[in-house]
């Protein structure tokens, strides 16, 4: 008996010893357990569930599932709502920003470049994660296409896995929390002020002259039909549009619209949402004309201007800039660290 106590004391005492030296020596959690909701959508007409909208869920799976021409692998809810189904995918966030890098940029990009991408990507999901209110109880945590970032699920190369792998867990934050990582296509020369675009006075997101020349939208001229343009802002029978004011980047603020019944003005950015990114690449509009039936815009750029510019992120990849180096650049202030300290 006297045996068998001091065996059981030992024995305890072993596990308490293997307990400590586990705690001891754990790894710190890390973003391999971080886990990431998208909602899936169609890229070219995304439709995501309204706030007080009524849906069900209707089943669950683990795998890979294609939707609109993509693979997507991990796990998949299918929800029933008035508009339609909804797939939410929910996978380790690492594996999410693997899809993201790819569809943002691609693979023939600069290491530094797809580093750089990687890290504001990260960013800004963790920052929709942390600061969103999803609308009910599917708690998705930002869409697949540009009302967020793009995120694609297959054909991801090994040098974007490297690219998210070498940096892994690593962040921008600003008072010790992570960023609004805004970030777009072409700057056309200088990036935009947050407040002009989303109303917020970021001051990690203050316009830098940038050099985006490499880019194929670093210069642009459109031809847009009347009636496209009617259309997309309702409003009828317009004789002429000039920019109206501008922006402290001199990007167009607001449109004069003249018509039949007077004048009035119309925000560039809504015109440019509800005709179609691609349609107006930017309100960076440097030129504005009729011919006939259409009016001609000449302009600058691609995208909403705030945050990272990829092409001049590319561009200071080529001429030897660090990852590092670019994102001190567009997120002046913003701090570099990883998730897990």
């Amino acid at each position: 008996m006297f045996c068998y106590k001091i065996h059981k004391i030992f024995y305890a005492g072993f596990l308490v010893s293997l307990l400590s030296f586990l705690i001891a020596f754990s790894p710190m959690p890390s973003l391999a357990t971080e886990i990431i909701r998208v909602l899936i959508v169609d890229a070219k007409n995304p439709v995501i569930p309204q706030k007080n909208e009524k849906i069900e869920k209707m089943g669950i799976t683990k795998g890979e599932v294609g939707l609109y021409g993509k693979k997507y692998s991990g796990i998949l809810e299918v929800w029933k709502g008035k508009n339609g189904l909804y797939v939410i995918n929910e996978l380790p966030l690492e594996d999410y920003l693997k899809g993201v890098v790819a569809a943002e940029v691609g693979s023939k990009w600069e290491d530094e470049a797809l580093k750089a991408q990687a890290v504001a990507s990260r960013t800004y999901a963790l920052y929709q994660k942390n600061n969103n209110n999803m609308p009910n109880q599917m708690s998705y945590h930002l869409t697949s296409s540009v009302l967020h970032q793009v995120y694609r699920g297959d054909m991801i190369s090994e040098n974007i896995i490297k690219a998210v792998n070498s940096t892994n867990g690593e962040v921008l934050v600003y008072d010790g929390v992570p960023i609004l990582a805004f970030y777009h296509s072409t700057s056309g020369g200088h990036t935009e002020d947050c407040s002009e675009v989303f109303g917020k006075d970021l001051p990690y997101l203050k316009p830098v002259e940038t050099n985006s020349e490499i880019s194929p939208f670093h210069v642009w001229e459109k031809r847009i039909p009347v009636l496209d343009i009617e259309r997309a802002i309702n409003i009828k029978q317009i004789k002429g549009i000039s920019p109206a004011s501008q922006t402290i980047t001199n990007r167009v603020k607001d449109l004069r619209i003249l018509t039949s019944n007077g004048e009035r003005l119309y925000p560039a950015k809504d015109l440019r949402k509800n005709l179609g990114w691609d349609k107006l690449p930017s309100t960076m509009i440097t030129e504005l004309s009729k011919d006939d039936d259409y009016f001609i815009f000449q302009g600058k750029g691609y995208g909403h201007g705030v945050g990272m510019c990829q092409w001049s992120a590319q561009q200071m990849a080529k001429e030897g800039k660090s990852y590092k180096e670019i994102l001190s650049k567009f997120y002046p202030g913003a701090i570099l660290k990883s998730y897990a300290d």
